[in-house]
């Protein structure tokens, strides 16, 4: 995994450089497969009223994006077969993501607003260990490695999710240096935030390989539990990925 592809981006680069940088990283390995990523504008201030850090805005617009994929074989760098052995139980699960875009002390990351995934083990730790605002819900997947077909469906007390579309065309291609597409999808840092603990951890894959995508979304009442700007949102865009592999980096507590 540490082959460097031709034509990275340079903030998968130097994504890759801040992560080797520190000793012990990263944690641990994955893949995120068959990624839908749907994005939404909201009105900044009513999100901003949600979300305990900076919004990080691009033309003075804010976004929420959902993004539903499958995280599988997730495992620790050092351990290797007996380590991964012992995670085999939260390894391999569908997520669904609700996120927003936010800049702290001049590191531009992700915030989530609510994740839901169907591994209750997970849904336990997830909180614990990286302050992640992980929830339980029923999650089912039909997401064809070519996009050609794209369907989802969560279920939860929070409410529920359906979408079903397409990718527009076959070409899978690293996002376009500086587009509004990169803005959202080329993110290397988490930040998280339970009661007034707040953490970050950082990523690192190779740039997206992604098309745009035409997605439905039919019912959507789940993400009213995300907080107000869903009372101002509208779907701007959507796109699919076949995947990536993935370094996670370590939980750090971070202060300001």
């Amino acid at each position: 995994m540490e082959s460097v592809a031709a034509g990275r981006s340079t903030l998968s680069e130097a994504a890759r450089r801040r992560m080797l940088s520190v000793p012990g990283e990263p944690m641990f390995y994955a893949r995120w497969d068959r990624a839908v990523f749907v994005h939404y504008g909201a009105d900044a201030a009513t999100l901003q009223r949600d979300v305990p850090f900076e919004l990080d805005l691009r033309d003075g617009r804010a976004f929420v994006s959902i993004v539903a994929f499958t995280l599988s074989r997730m495992r620790p760098r050092i351990g290797e077969k007996l380590s991964e052995w012992l995670l085999k139980p939260i390894a391999t699960h569908e997520f669904l993501n609700v996120r927003t875009y936010v800049r702290h002390q001049g590191e531009p990351g992700i915030f989530f607003l609510a994740e839901w995934l169907p591994n209750r083990l997970s849904v336990f730790l997830g909180p614990r260990s990286f302050g992640l605002p992980y929830r339980s819900g029923r999650v089912r997947y039909e997401h064809s490695p070519d996009g050609s077909i794209l369907c989802g469906s969560v279920a939860a007390k929070e409410g529920s999710l359906r979408y079903e579309g397409k990718i527009r065309n076959s070409s899978f291609q690293p996002c376009e240096i500086g587009s509004e597409t990169e803005f959202m999808l080329e993110r290397y840092t988490a930040f998280t935030q339970q009661r007034q603990r707040r953490r970050l951890f950082r990523i690192w894959h190779e740039p997206w390989r992604q098309a745009p995508a035409e997605i439905e979304v039919t019912e959507d009442s789940i993400l009213r539990s995300t907080g107000a700007w869903y009372r101002t949102a509208e779907v701007i865009s959507a796109n699919y990925s076949p995947g990536a592999e993935v370094w996670m980096g370590r939980p750090n507590r971070i202060s300001g």
